[in-house]
């Protein structure tokens, strides 16, 4: 089982790296194309979105976690235990709010790249998932270790509504650049009330989602 989810582990590392590289690649022609004339603030907002963030965190833990099974290092690491399950949350909420409330929606990174999007919001997070509930080498984490998994999602908030006002949306001629619609005082039905509503939603599925993990840590620890 180690050597497949070796193999699984590089697979799926190498699978979210071509489907972020190939995303940029077409939104690049995409701002070309639509006339954008500060090619860097777009690039700074493509990796702006939290989508992307987790993706490439989610290569990075995937190559280590390959790299600490090739060395035989079982079990994990705690450090790289309690990145993995930061990561693999990330990756699993990323699934459940793309495929809950943005399937379908327009995002504002330009034309998608169709088996990007699959790849980055579908398949990279079932198989976080799966490589966290099945591959070996897990190592049973406290509960107490929710709050670091916590400190990313709400640097990231922070950051992007302290930002998004100051931005300019130089495809669409907005004052203002959001990544995800329902974080735009702007455009929601009761501006900030609304984002305020949604970002407690987040983070409460977010934190559901830690916990979950977590305890699957310590009933795997316990069952071995």
């Amino acid at each position: 089982m180690r050597v497949l989810f070796i193999a699984l582990r590089m697979l799926v590392a190498v699978a979210v790296i071509a489907a972020v590289v190939g995303q940029l690649l077409v939104s690049l022609d995409f701002w070309r194309a639509s006339g954008v004339t500060n090619t860097g603030s777009n690039v700074v907002n493509f990796f702006s979105f939290f989508t992307v963030d987790a993706n490439i965190a989610a290569a990075v833990v995937l190559l280590v976690g390959a790299g600490l099974a090739i060395a035989g290092r079982s079990p994990d690491p705690h450090w790289f235990a309690v990145t993995r399950a930061s990561v693999a949350t990330y990756m699993v909420v990323t699934g459940i709010v793309y495929n809950l409330l943005l399937r379908g929606i327009e995002l504002p990174q330009g034309a998608t790249l169709g088996w990007s999007n699959e790849v980055l919001h579908v398949i990279a997070p079932l198989y976080l998932l799966v490589d966290w509930i099945l591959a070996p080498g897990a190592r049973p984490l406290a509960a107490k270790r929710i709050w670091p998994i916590l400190v990313f999602p709400i640097l990231w908030v922070v950051y992007t509504l302290v930002r998004g006002p100051f931005v300019i949306d130089q495809v669409y001629g907005n004052a203002f650049w959001y990544p995800y619609p329902f974080l735009n005082p702007n455009t929601s039905a009761n501006g900030y009330l609304s984002v305020a509503f949604y970002v407690v939603l987040i983070a409460a599925v977010i934190g559901l989602v830690a916990a979950g993990l977590l305890w699957i840590s310590r009933r795997r620890a316990s069952t071995d």
